[in-house]
């Protein structure tokens, strides 16, 4: 088994292998090479490094990538992934990843290092856990199947309370212009996202980088939904994006509510408005995230009707607050 530094003409490879991995999230290659050249822009510098595994035919059978997160970003601090084709597992090839991941961290100094996999995988929780991993967070993606979804049992939760109009980004850019719709979508993100459990401290974001977000060709500015007060303000928003491989799935972003509006149906009557979009736009389902611990956006989310698939399970090894791992 050899293991090699991955280049751009391996993006094809690591696409086809996370989706043999784990294929209700398949991505494309273009996703990939996105994605990756997103991260190396972005202003603090953010560390990434990918490898793949090849068998003696020279066919790649597992990736493995270091990265750092921009949104909880600290120098010492990086998240791990090792994927192995499920048909070539048992050969070396997690092993021979694993440990070239292990000698870059430990040349780079790392402090802490976060990995994810599912209940549902209990050899790669068992993997993680043979090299130190603890269980530290838990996410569940959930499934909302469009048609069994029934918007007559919602009448009149999907009206925003008095003082507050529906508009999409697309409808805001028309009215006030491109940079202060911009703004102001920027302003409430970075609002709400305060409230998003995560392993670690949330970075500020870059108003500039941010705007890059509609480069990824799985944006839709139709599909970020506001709730917007008479002065221009945002009070809160959902997000729709379309997804990597799949025409007919529909995958949430951030929802959230700014704090003085909470507690007044705003964000049930955005996901009731994000719902009937995505039924106009022909989507069979609709996804979200969300941490085990973010307990009012799962409920709500099982009131509508997402059901649960299984956690994702984030474990970490070391802290940054201690010495090199």
């Amino acid at each position: 088994m050899r293991v090699r530094e991955a280049t751009d003409a391996d993006f094809p490879a690591l696409a086809e292998v996370q989706g043999a991995v784990w294929p209700d999230h398949a991505t494309t290659a273009e996703t990939l090479a996105h994605e990756d050249a997103d991260l190396r822009r972005h202003p603090v510098g953010a560390h990434l490094w990918r490898v793949v595994a090849e068998d003696p035919a020279g066919r790649v059978v597992g990736t493995g990538s270091l990265m750092q997160w921009p949104g909880m970003f600290h120098p010492d601090r990086y998240h791990a992934e090792v994927l192995v084709r499920p048909q070539d597992r048992g050969r070396g090839a997690g092993r021979a990843l694993a440990a070239a991941l292990e000698a870059h961290l430990r040349e780079r100094g790392a402090r802490e290092v976060l990995a994810t996999s599912r209940e549902d995988c209990p050899e790669g929780l068992a993997f993680l856990s043979r090299r130190g991993f603890e269980d530290h967070m838990r996410y569940f993606a959930s499934a909302l199947p469009l048609a069994t979804f029934d918007p007559a049992g919602w009448t009149g939760a999907e009206r925003l309370p008095e003082g507050l109009r529906l508009r999409s980004l697309a409808d805001l850019v028309a009215e006030v212009g491109e940079e202060a719709a911009w703004r102001a979508y920027f302003d409430v993100y970075m609002a709400v996202r305060a409230d998003v459990p995560r392993a670690g401290e949330a970075t500020p974001l870059d108003f500039g980088h941010f705007r890059t977000r509609a480069e990824d060709e799985r944006f839709w500015p139709e599909g970020v939904l506001f709730a917007v007060t008479e002065d221009g303000e945002v009070a809160a928003l959902t997000e729709l994006y379309a997804d990597a491989t799949d025409p007919t799935r529909l995958q949430t972003g951030l929802t959230g509510t700014r704090q003085e509006w909470r507690r007044r149906g705003v964000g049930l009557a955005l996901k009731l408005a994000a719902l009937r979009l995505a039924r106009e736009r022909g989507a069979q389902s609709v996804w979200t995230d969300n941490a085990s611990s973010n307990v009012p956006m799962l409920e709500l989310n099982e009131r509508l009707g997402f059901v649960r698939q299984p956690a994702w399970v984030e474990l970490r090894r070391g802290r940054v607050e201690e010495g090199p791992l």
